[in-house]
């Protein structure tokens, strides 16, 4: 079989053990060795609380338990993200996780409510989700495993300290087999020939070499960019926002969703923890100077601040690619898209998924890395067009950054997205991240109902299906009106204090 693989990854947070725990719990000791090497002494940006539901799936796959993963994050159920006054003014729409409509009607459903709307009934599209409903009353419960059941038209993701998730995942890691070295790098070596990277040098004086390795060091992107001089794109013409201020407070509303609020020069995020909020305002230094944009933070929050605001500078884009030579980045050195969505873990994981099947066996095959490089440029390039979507469907015109996102050049691939949905309902649908109901939850949520449908929704009688739409709404309402509040769910599933916590620590060794 011969020697096994070493991969040596630069850098811990997220990244860096997210990317661990998976190669040690898939790939055996005989085929992969796995080393960390990470300072104490270097910072991480630690600011990320908020994910989809792909982590669950993430989570599950490395035999994570999701209640003591919960307990040791200070974590807390997400059903979507609640946009205020985006599109316009006063505006407020979820985009939940999950479909609208029951299971067997998700794929015409919002044609059939278009239909509806034309013959001159109304209602809100959100009346119909699952998910919005229950996010919206402030319930929460595991989605039903009965696949004709409308409790089983959503899923769930996670609010949590990812600082925290960094320390529970090596944790599994080390006692995976990871080896960790603690150590900063002096100087990177590469091979005079190939150019690959041979080496990291510690200032311990210790030399680390391996056959493949993972850029996990952040904005710095010590490897991709530092050492083997990987370009970068710039996308900030379309997503202008190039600071972020983040300060905790009090624990305040315990809301299952993110909030994410338009202001005067980008937007705030709230997210709710168990023992704390987070909060933070993503803006352009273009429209706001730094220290109006942390004093207008503090002035938003609906709890006592716990810090002072930390300000993080960024530009939007990527790398033009992510595999160079023998040196894959994963995370923030490899790009950075705003955290509007609460893609930057999820970018995390599709990368540490992606790269998997597609490890060499000792020597870097050109092929894999091309492959490898073409599905993370595609997962960046559909997420950067959602996240432009929410700027560029505005009608604001109460601040500069919202008249010139409304008036840019988008890429020719959201062009299209938006004309043939705005004619006829049309949403593609395609493998990867933000599926047909989360663009539908946005185009309709900044204002933008097509102007068609589809002659599938044309199967029954005009009152009949509205008399079935009123059926369903009300469905809805009074199924989750027998859920349990968020603030219950925690305290019996995963707060330090819940009885089956309590049972947990009986058995822990």
């Amino acid at each position: 079989m011969g020697e096994p693989l070493d991969i040596v990854i630069l850098g811990g947070g997220t990244a860096g053990w997210m990317a661990a725990t998976a190669l040690v719990t898939f790939l055996p000791s005989s085929r992969c060795r796995v080393r960390l090497v990470e300072s104490e002494e270097i910072g991480i940006v630690g600011v990320g609380e908020a994910t989809l539901p792909q982590m669950k799936n993430f989570n599950d796959a490395i035999g994570v338990n999701e209640a003591e993963m919960m307990r040791a994050t200070k974590g807390a159920f997400k059903l979507g993200i609640e946009f205020v006054d985006w599109g316009t003014k006063g505006s407020r729409y979820i985009h939940p996780f999950g479909a609208h409509g029951t299971a067997d009607t998700a794929h015409v459903f919002h044609h059939r409510w278009v239909r509806a709307l034309r013959s001159g009934w109304e209602s809100d599209i959100q009346e119909y989700s699952f998910a919005v409903q229950a996010a919206r009353m402030r319930r929460f419960n595991f989605p039903s495993t009965d696949q004709a059941a409308i409790e089983s038209t959503f899923s769930y993701a996670y609010h949590f300290d990812a600082s925290l998730y960094s320390v529970f995942l090596r944790g599994l890691a080390e006692q995976r087999g990871v080896i960790r070295t603690e150590g900063k790098v002096r100087e990177i070596v590469r091979d005079p020939q190939s150019g690959d990277v041979r080496s990291l040098t510690l200032e311990s004086g210790e030399s680390i070499t391996g056959d493949l390795f993972i850029d996990c060091s952040g904005f710095r992107s010590l490897l991709l960019d530092k050492t083997l001089g990987v370009a970068w794109e710039d996308w900030s013409k379309w997503l202008p926002c190039d600071r972020a201020f983040a300060v905790p407070s009090e624990r305040g509303e315990f809301t299952p969703f993110t909030r994410s609020t338009a202001m005067e020069a980008g937007w705030r995020w709230r997210i709710p923890l168990q023992h704390r909020t987070g909060n933070g305002y993503v803006c352009s230094s273009s429209f706001i100077k730094e220290e109006d944009a942390a004093a207008s933070l503090l002035r938003s929050l609906d709890a006592k601040p716990l810090a002072e605001p930390r300000m993080l500078r960024f530009q939007a884009g990527r790398r033009v690619v992510s595999w160079e030579k023998n040196c894959v980045a994963i995370g923030l050195a490899s790009g950075f898209l705003e955290p509007l969505e609460s893609t930057s873990i999820y970018l995390i994981q599709v990368a540490v998924l992606q790269l998997l099947p597609l490890l060499p066996i000792k020597r870097i095959d050109p092929r894999l890395r091309d492959e490898f490089n073409r599905l993370i440029d595609m997962e960046y390039e559909r997420i950067r067009d959602f996240l432009i979507l929410h700027y560029k469907l505005n009608t604001r015109d109460d601040a500069e950054i919202w008249r010139y996102c409304a008036a840019m050049e988008v890429p020719d691939s959201l062009n299209h997205k938006i004309e043939i949905f705005r004619h006829s309902g049309i949403i593609k649908r395609y493998h990867g991240l933000f599926s047909p109901p989360s663009w539908l939850s946005v185009f309709v949520g900044q204002g933008l109902v097509p102007e068609g449908y589809s002659r599938l929704a044309d199967t029954e009688p005009e009152d009949d299906m509205i008399a079935g739409l009123d059926a369903l709404r009300t469905m809805i309402r009074d199924k989750v009106g027998q859920m349990p509040s968020h603030d219950d769910f925690i305290a019996d599933y995963c707060a330090p204090e819940s009885p089956l916590a309590a049972v947990t620590e009986e058995v822990r060794p």
